[in-house]
């Protein structure tokens, strides 16, 4: 039997109308309107603002959200989720860039950054390569603002991570806080 991972409530506090669910799943429109609090059981899941993986992104760790403003919400609208295990081996591993498609001037990251600028000494990360772990970018430094969700694979520009920009003030690893 598959255990429960994640319940969204339509209310804070977990009141009102709520939908249980243990898979990805590209559209929760039709299991409830709105979102205003969350529990997690197991493992961590994005979030996404619409339908099919698009929009704002979350990253949530196991624990209870009571409001949406405990997961950096822009707003109550969830609208598509994905859940991954969590990274066993611990390690993590990451390449960012100045240009795109790998180019100018590249830095390895083994641990999180607070300040991008201040590591890596460029306001811009325009493409990145992630060899292991998984990681969140933020838009602005000490992990707020925006958030991009990365996993291992090769990202030639900012728009493979959903950003409409390259301007990224900090990142770190997900990990089991």
């Amino acid at each position: 039997s598959l255990s429960l991972q994640i319940i969204f409530y339509e209310d804070r506090n977990f009141q009102g109308r709520h939908y249980e669910c243990s898979s990805d799943c590209a559209d929760l429109q039709s299991y409830f309107s709105r979102c205003n609090s969350i529990r997690i059981d197991s493992d961590f899941w994005v979030l996404y603002e619409r339908p099919n993986y698009m929009g704002y992104q979350y990253v949530l760790n196991r624990g209870e959200y009571p409001e949406y403003q405990r997961w950096m919400g822009y707003n109550d609208t969830i609208r598509s989720c994905q859940t991954y295990p969590y990274n066993k081996s611990s390690s993590y591993k990451m390449r960012v860039y100045e240009r795109p498609d790998f180019g100018g001037q590249m830095m390895e990251f083994m641990d999180d950054c607070p300040s991008v600028y201040d590591c890596f000494h460029y306001h811009d990360i325009h493409s990145c390569q992630v060899m292991d772990g998984y990681w969140i970018f933020y838009e602005h430094p000490h992990y707020m603002g925006r958030q991009y969700f990365l996993r291992p694979n090769e990202y030639k520009r900012f728009g493979d991570w959903g950003a409409g920009y390259p301007t990224i003030g900090s990142f770190r690893r997900v990990r089991d806080f």
